[in-house]
């Protein structure tokens, strides 16, 4: 992939932010998610990039547009497998939450797992304690390693959960243990994404959330030196048929780094929609938004913040051709 793709790629996940961002604490989430897949959608068709979705908002009679298998871009340039979540948090959005996030992840052709939608236990830390996590080992285990790998008690280790009852038996083990938790109600992309920043605060995240996410965190965690292991949970014969479909035929496969993202390459991008850990959301001021992103690269391992004013009256439509 050429080195400048990835700065056109803020460009999508900066206008996907905006465009929902109006909606924050207004109750829709329906109109904020249709908000921000619209605007992903126009700014795609000027990147120079010959994109197929992997990893979308569903298949084509489910999602009018970034649905399974859609060309995406100019059709010049790499030939790329793209994975998108155009609002990643919907709910947060609606009621005016924390980290809600535009994401997006790129890969070279055939690079990516295309993961079915479904349920995905997960395992995720930072550089420091990478090599160190099994997803097979107990919560207790994981939380020893992982303070072991960043020389901390455990009752120093920040675990952060998703927020839900089947992850009750996760929370009683960390309060067993004596591990400080974060609990999270939704956006477990952006939970991941934290494990390698020292300045979040965590260390670790454990459970179960959606596959497409995993895939789209794995890439982010590529980038940043991380790690992340899933392992599909099919509720019913019709998820395990769809697996198969996938050419996920082992259902109970331990899914590494290298089966979520192959090769050394791949670009993801994020924009905060609501304010959070790592970046802050979208604000509003006269004809102005601003903007705040990340941009990474596994292959030079860069990782670039980026802030960003956009003028509402000559971007209106937040796309220039």
């Amino acid at each position: 992939m050429e080195r400048s793709l990835s700065m056109e790629l803020v460009r999508v996940t900066e206008a996907a932010a905006l465009a929902s961002a109006r909606l924050m604490g207004r109750g829709k989430k329906d109109e904020a998610d249709e908000a921000a897949t619209s605007a992903m959608r126009d700014v795609f068709d000027t990147i120079p990039m010959k994109g197929t979705v992997v990893i979308g908002e569903g298949e084509m009679d489910e999602a009018p547009m970034l649905y399974i298998g859609e060309k995406l871009g100019t059709g010049y340039g790499p030939r790329v497998d793209v994975a998108v979540d155009p609002l990643e948090g919907t709910n947060i959005v609606a009621s005016g939450g924390w980290n809600a996030l535009s994401v997006l992840a790129v890969a070279d052709h055939g690079n990516l797992l295309h993961a079915p939608d479904m349920y995905m236990d997960k395992i995720a830390v930072g550089p420091e304690a990478v090599g160190q996590i099994d997803i097979n080992a107990s919560v207790l285990d994981n939380l020893k390693a992982v303070a072991r790998a960043k020389n901390k008690d455990i009752e120093d280790v920040v675990a952060t959960v998703l927020n839900r009852p089947r992850h009750e038996h996760i929370i009683a083990q960390l309060r067993e243990a004596g591990a400080r938790i974060k609990l999270i109600n939704d956006g477990d992309v952006a939970g991941a994404i934290n494990t390698a920043f020292d300045h979040t605060g965590v260390d670790i995240l454990f459970g179960s959330g959606g596959a497409p996410e995993g895939v789209i965190a794995a890439v982010a965690l590529k980038c940043l030196g991380g790690e992340l292991q899933g392992r599909l949970l099919p509720q019913n014969e019709a998820e395990v048929e769809r697996c198969a479909k996938m050419g996920l035929d082992d259902i109970h496969k331990v899914l590494l780094m290298e089966d979520l993202v192959r090769g050394d390459d791949a670009i993801f991008s994020a924009t905060g929609v609501t304010d959070g850990e790592l970046l802050k959301g979208v604000q509003f001021k006269g004809s102005y938004g601003s903007t705040h992103s990340v941009v990474m690269r596994a292959k030079s391992g860069t990782v670039r913040f980026i802030e960003g004013q956009h003028s509402l009256k000559k971007k209106p439509n937040l796309v220039i051709k």
